[in-house]
């Protein structure tokens, strides 16, 4: 037992050497800006990107952005909403997303951290908002993000209340974005938790999920770390009311927790309302 708990914590030891650290410098906005136009134009075509109510998310100083998450490993709801944003308010305002782990330190994704991804953790947030950044986050995760394709109206953090105590302690407003579309840029058939378990990934990848999934161009896929291409899904987007950073201060994690949700989910059914059919939208 001690020899599997020895390898266990060394394979989580050469996961986490190669997460990059933070660097909040590493956000290029020459370099955003020369990719802007071809990727709006690309996410215009391809997503049929609809992004609303930006207008509500304050003009200026750090903001918590609270979004629910769909579409695995591919998130085409975060592509969207970080163009959209950077389009509505200028590269140069900083704009950082929180992403896994696996996902910053993937061969081929330096790319990501040019517009301002960083590995989702509770220092690196705090840095993003103490340097008066603009900050998305996805409470649910990997959690959220694989849930059942029948389940993609459903808004679940799986009961992670982090974000609550982050934007308090921060003493910044929380913006509750909702989307719809991503969850059907595949077929998700199961989170695979049980499969994680197994796998032990749970303990030295912080993966909580194994998920099963269709996907072109390969079919039945176990895990979402093989390149796929996600089906052309119209991505919508609502930006909900800001919820003051004084209420936040005031209220407890519950509450708080309770008022994001219920939110973003009224914002997910009336997205969810105008769609006629999966994909298509």
């Amino acid at each position: 037992m001690a020899g599997i708990e020895s390898v266990l914590e060394w394979a989580k030891q050469q996961v986490a050497a190669r997460v990059p650290k933070a660097d909040l410098d590493q956000r290029d906005p020459d370099y955003i800006r020369e990719q802007l136009p071809g990727l709006w134009l690309l996410a215009s075509l391809y997503f049929r990107a609809d992004v609303r109510g930006l207008d509500r998310i304050p003009a200026d100083g750090p903001v918590l952005l609270v979004g629910n998450h769909s579409g695995g490993n591919l998130p085409p709801d975060t592509f969207v909403f970080t163009l959209a944003f950077c389009s509505y308010f200028g590269v140069e305002r900083p704009f950082y997303q929180l992403a896994h782990n696996l996902v910053v330190s993937m061969p081929g994704l330096g790319s990501l951290r040019k517009f301002g991804t960083v590995a989702a953790n509770h220092d690196n947030a705090t840095l993003a908002l103490k340097s008066g950044g603009a900050l998305l986050v996805y409470p649910g995760g990997d959690y959220e993000v694989f849930r059942p394709s029948w389940k993609r109206h459903e808004v679940d953090f799986g009961g992670r209340k982090g974000y609550v105590k982050l934007a308090r302690e921060a003493g910044v407003p929380i913006v509750p974005v909702a989307s719809v579309g991503g969850q059907e840029a595949a077929l998700f058939l199961d989170r695979g938790q049980w499969l994680a378990k197994l796998l032990m990934v749970d303990k030295t990848a912080r993966l909580k999920s194994v998920p099963i999934l269709v996907a072109p161009p390969w079919g039945l896929t176990v895990s979402d770390m093989v390149p796929r291409l996600p089906l052309p899904t119209k991505i919508a987007i609502e930006v909900q009311d800001p919820i003051d950073a004084d209420d936040i201060a005031a209220g407890d994690d519950d509450v708080i927790d309770k008022r994001v949700l219920t939110s973003l989910q009224a914002g997910v059914d009336r997205l969810a309302a105008r769609r006629r059919f999966p994909v298509l939208g």
